[in-house]
C-alpha cells in the first residue's frame, strides 16, 4: 500500500460509511466523548456492519460523520481500513527527550557481535532519534492526548472497585469464547490456579513464574498489573511418556539456564537415583539434590533436543495477563480478577541464529527501502512475528467481557515481540524471572528488591527513573515526582534504596489506583484501543503529535549500553558467557 493512500484513509473510510448508512447510537453511558460523537456501541464486538437495507430504513441518521470529525476505532475495522500503518511504533517512541531525558534505553540496544546474540536487531541509535518512516512521523495514538478527568469524573471509587473485583475470565471459559490453548482454572485467583511451586492445579502444564516488572509500562502505578506464564511441550514434562514433575522442573531450568547464560540453579529435591540422572554433574547419583548443573540436552522425553544458546524450545508457550489494579480493604494494590487482555504466544517454528540472521536482514532492508511494516494474520490463531512465534490476544469488549482483538489490534503486539533490540527470543519476562527455586511461583513484588541490572551497580528501577527523568516514559506520573523526586527534579536516591521491595516503589495509592482504573474503563466503553491503550488521567505533555527536524537527538551522555537481565547475586554467570 503506497503512503499517499494510508495518509488519506480517513476520507476513504468516511465515503465508506456514508454509502453503508451507519448508523448513531445515543446511548450517553461512558460514550465515546473523546474521539467522537457517537457511542462505540454503534458496532457490534463481531465487528459486522449494518446492511444497506438496514442502514436506508434509519432515516435522519443514515450519515452520522461530516468530513473532519474523529471516527471510532472500531469502524476502521469494521470497514477493513487501516488507521494506522506504524502501530509497530509504540506510544512511548513519541516521548520528547529534549536531549537529557532517556526511556527509550529500556528497548533498544545494540550489543557487541561477540557475544553472538540471537537477537541482531542492534536498534541501539534509535535512543533519542526519531528514525520513523514519513507514515510514523506523525503520532496516531491519539487517546495519548485526552483529558479524562471530566470522563471519570461520574464514576463512583465503589462502582469501579466493584467492576474490578468481578472475574471476566472465568466467565468467558464457561462461555467457551476462550481457546483451549489460553485456559487455566481459576486464573483470577493465583491461589486457587497454582500450587507452590507455580504449577497450575488444574494439570494443564502452565507455571507461573515471579519476576521483576520491565520499567515502566509495566508498573501498577502506571496502570496495570500482571502475570505471567510459561509452558513447554509434552515430551519435556514426561518421562517415558508419562507425567513426571520433577522432570518438568529440570526442563524448566535449563530453560532458564540457556536464556540467561547460566551454569547452575537452584531447585526443588529431586532424587536423582529414581531419575537415574546426574543432575548436578557431580559424578555419583544421590537421592536428594538442589541444583542443577546446566547440560548439552534437555531430559526425559526431551533428551534429543540440545538446548540452544539464548532461545526456547520449539513449542514453548507464554501466557500474560494484564489487569485492572486491584485494591483490598486494607488500602495494598494486588492483581485484580479483572482482566484486561489475555496475551499469547507460542514459538511455532524453532529458527536458528543464522536463520533469525536472514530475519533482521529482511527487515533491515524493509526499513532502507521504506516498506511500511508488514503483519501476517492466521485468523483465530492471531497473528505471525515472522520470527517463529504466533501472537494472540483477548481483550475487553464494550461490555466488559474478553473478546478476541482484531487484526489491527493485534498487529499493535509486533511493536514488542518482533524486532526490539533489547529482547531474548522475542520475550522480556522470563529473562528477569528470579532464578531459580525462589522463582517459580506466582508474581509477587514484595519479594522482589530493586536489584541492578548486569553490569550495573544501583537498583534498576531507581537508576531507570533517574534516567528517564520521572516515574514513567512520559514523565507525567504525579504521584511518582511527588514522591520519588526533589523539588529540583532530581531522584531521592536514598530514599528509592530504603524501599524494602520493589512493591513499595511502583505500586499506586489506592487513590490513584482507582483512578487509572476508571480512565482504562472509558477506553472499553469507547473500544478505542486503536487509539491507544495507555490509562493516562490528563494529556500528555511529554509526548510528541509530530515529529520534525527540530527535535533534539539524545546527548552522547545520555545514552546507555544495558541488558534487561538482572544481578540477583544467587546465580553465577556461564563460563561459556564470561569466554564470549
Amino acid at each position: 500500500m503506497k503512503i499517499s493512500k494510508i495518509t488519506s484513509s480517513a476520507g476513504i473510510l468516511l465515503s465508506l460509511l456514508i454509502s453503508a448508512g451507519c448508523t448513531e447510537n445515543t446511548d450517553a453511558d461512558l460514550s465515546n466523548q473523546s474521539n467522537s460523537n457517537v457511542s462505540a456501541s454503534s458496532y457490534s464486538t463481531n465487528a459486522q456492519a449494518p446492511s444497506s437495507a438496514q442502514a436506508n430504513g434509519d432515516g435522519a441518521h443514515r450519515y452520522p460523520y461530516q468530513e473532519g470529525d474523529d471516527i471510532p476505532a472500531l469502524a476502521y475495522i469494521e470497514h477493513k481500513e487501516v488507521y494506522n500503518p506504524e502501530s509497530v511504533i509504540p506510544p512511548q517512541c513519541y516521548t520528547k527527550t529534549e536531549g537529557v531525558n532517556n526511556p527509550c534505553y529500556a528497548c533498544h540496544q545494540s550489543y557487541d557481535s561477540i557475544e553472538k546474540r540471537p537477537n541482531q536487531m542492534g536498534d541501539g541509535t534509535l535512543q533519542g532519534n526519531y528514525e520513523f518512516s514519513d507514515v510514523g512521523l506523525t503520532n496516531s495514538w491519539k487517546n495519548l492526548f485526552i483529558d479524562r478527568t471530566s470522563l471519570i469524573a461520574g464514576i463512583d471509587d465503589a462502582t469501579i472497585k466493584k467492576y474490578v473485583e468481578q472475574d471476566n475470565y472465568t466467565a468467558s471459559l464457561k462461555k467457551d469464547a476462550m481457546p483451549e490453548y489460553m485456559r487455566i482454572e481459576n486464573l483470577s485467583a493465583a491461589d486457587k490456579a497454582f500450587d507452590n511451586d507455580g504449577f497450575a492445579k488444574d494439570g494443564s502444564g502452565w507455571v507461573s513464574y515471579n519476576y521483576k516488572p520491565f520499567p515502566s509500562t509495566f508498573w501498577p502505578t502506571n496502570g496495570s498489573t500482571g502475570d505471567a506464564m510459561i509452558r513447554l511441550p509434552e515430551n519435556f514434562q514426561t518421562l517415558n511418556g508419562d507425567y513426571n514433575k520433577a522432570i518438568y522442573t529440570l526442563n524448566l531450568s535449563l530453560v532458564e539456564m540457556a536464556l540467561k547464560e547460566l551454569d547452575t540453579l537452584t531447585m526443588a529435591p529431586v532424587n536423582e537415583v529414581a531419575l537415574n540422572i546426574d543432575i548436578n554433574q557431580d559424578g555419583k547419583l544421590s537421592e536428594s539434590v538442589t541444583e542443577v548443573a546446566r547440560s548439552s540436552h534437555y531430559v526425559g522425553d526431551a533428551s534429543v533436543v540440545p538446548l540452544a544458546h539464548m532461545l526456547y524450545p520449539e513449542g514453548t508457550e507464554f501466557l500474560h495477563t494484564v489487569r485492572y489494579i486491584g485494591v483490598d480493604e486494607n488500602g495494598n494494590i494486588y492483581n485484580a480478577p479483572r482482566m484486561k487482555e489475555v496475551r499469547y504466544m507460542k514459538k511455532h517454528m524453532f529458527r536458528s541464529r543464522e536463520s533469525l540472521a536472514s530475519a533482521y536482514y529482511a527487515e533491515a532492508k524493509d526499513k532502507h527501502f521504506e516498506k511500511l511494516p508488514q503483519t501476517r494474520y492466521l485468523g483465530e490463531k492471531g497473528i505471525d512475528n515472522g520470527f517463529g512465534w504466533t501472537i494472540n490476544g483477548f481483550i475487553e469488549n464494550e461490555q466488559g467481557e474478553l473478546r478476541a482483538q482484531h487484526d489491527q489490534e493485534l498487529a499493535f503486539c509486533n511493536g514488542c515481540h518482533k524486532t526490539v533490540g533489547s529482547t531474548f527470543d522475542q520475550t522480556f519476562s522470563f529473562a528477569r524471572k528470579v532464578p531459580g527455586k525462589a522463582g517459580w511461583g506466582y508474581i509477587d513484588l514484595r519479594e522482589i528488591e530493586d536489584v541492578p541490572n548486569i553490569n550495573e551497580e544501583k537498583g534498576e528501577f531507581l537508576t531507570y527513573m533517574e534516567r528517564v527523568g520521572g516515574g514513567d516514559e512520559f514523565r507525567q506520573n504525579g504521584e511518582m515526582l511527588a514522591k520519588w523526586f526533589d523539588e529540583k527534579g532530581m531522584v531521592k536516591a536514598e530514599e528509592v534504596q530504603r524501599a524494602k521491595s520493589v512493591y513499595e516503589i511502583i505500586t499506586p495509592s489506592p487513590e490513584r489506583a482507582y483512578a487509572l482504573n476508571k480512565a482504562y474503563l472509558t477506553i472499553v466503553k469507547e473500544q478505542s484501543y486503536l487509539f491507544g491503550r495507555d490509562a493516562t488521567l490528563t494529556k500528555a505533555t511529554n509526548v510528541l503529535s509530530t515529529i520534525d527536524a527540530e527535535q533534539p537527538p539524545l546527548k552522547p551522555e545520555h545514552r546507555f549500553k544495558w541488558d534487561m537481565r538482572l544481578n540477583w547475586q544467587q546465580e553465577k554467570p556461564s563460563a561459556n558467557a564470561e569466554a564470549r
